[in-house]
């Protein structure tokens, strides 16, 4: 059941977007060649504690850390610790901030320095399929014309999009109904009615969709060809005058 949320509860989704972004916008600004993903993760909890919040990952399903930092092909879910920044990666965060009993859910992949033309691609594109999603994300519309955004635009630039993790509702808790594959056919699926909320969340390579698990930690997802892989993601509410990005507050990710 995908459940609605009134327009008091939209705002307290609202109030805690505001600290999802403003703590990514922050670690992107701490993101350079040298800074240990540990680090960024302590930046991250001490932010959202200082701001009222909850880290809502840190303990989820057993996460260890407070954010998700996924370097280079590491696609999503990656643990934070040694792993220091160099020169010409890119780094995906993913912060997650339980506000006032709401759960807001935000991502976006960074340069890591300078990175070649075809890396800028990656990101440009994933964080336009971002944008095009939230278009679709209006009363009446079915959640196949959101994956089918994400698919064809980036498909049509010889994008691969990953199948195997999808975008999904969120509010009370941090995964509801309905699960949004990031691909689709137009016009199917459920439709879209005001007070949904969903974490929408294209996740794009340079090369194929597949996926592997690492067998070691049992969260970090790689490409399974071992190309990169961006990832941006929004919260975003439907209403009556259209989307509403809850997590947009000047940070990176569109």
């Amino acid at each position: 059941m995908i459940v609605r949320k009134s327009r008091a509860e939209l705002e307290a989704m609202r109030e805690g977007g505001r600290i999802t972004a403003s703590c990514l916008k922050m670690l992107a600004e701490n993101v350079r060649p040298g800074v240990t993903t540990g680090e960024l993760d302590r930046l991250a909890e001490d932010f959202i504690y200082d701001h009222g919040g909850k880290p809502e990952f840190k303990g989820y399903q057993g996460f260890p850390a407070s954010i998700c930092a996924s370097p280079n092909a590491m696609i999503v879910h990656g643990i934070p610790g040694s792993y220091r920044l160099a020169e010409g990666d890119i780094i995906s965060l993913d912060v997650g901030v339980r506000y006032e009993g709401f759960v807001t859910d935000s991502a976006t992949t960074v340069p890591v320095g300078e990175v070649p033309e075809r890396v800028v691609g990656l990101l440009e594109t994933t964080r336009e399929c971002l944008a095009a999603a939230t278009e679709q994300m209006r009363s009446g519309k079915r959640l196949g014309d959101v994956g089918h955004a994400i698919q064809s635009l980036a498909e049509s630039r010889g994008y691969g999009v990953v199948r195997d993790l999808i975008s999904h509702g969120v509010g009370r808790q941090m995964h509801e109904d309905p699960q949004i594959p990031n691909y689709g056919r137009p016009g199917t699926g459920a439709r879209l009615l005001p007070g949904m909320t969903f974490a929408i969340e294209p996740m794009i390579t340079l090369g194929d969709y597949g996926i592997v698990l690492d067998e070691e930690d049992h969260w970090s997802i790689y490409t399974s060809d071992g190309s990169l892989s961006a990832h941006f993601e929004h919260t975003i509410a439907v209403t009556e005058d259209g989307p509403w990005v809850l997590t947009r507050n000047g940070g990176p990710g569109g």
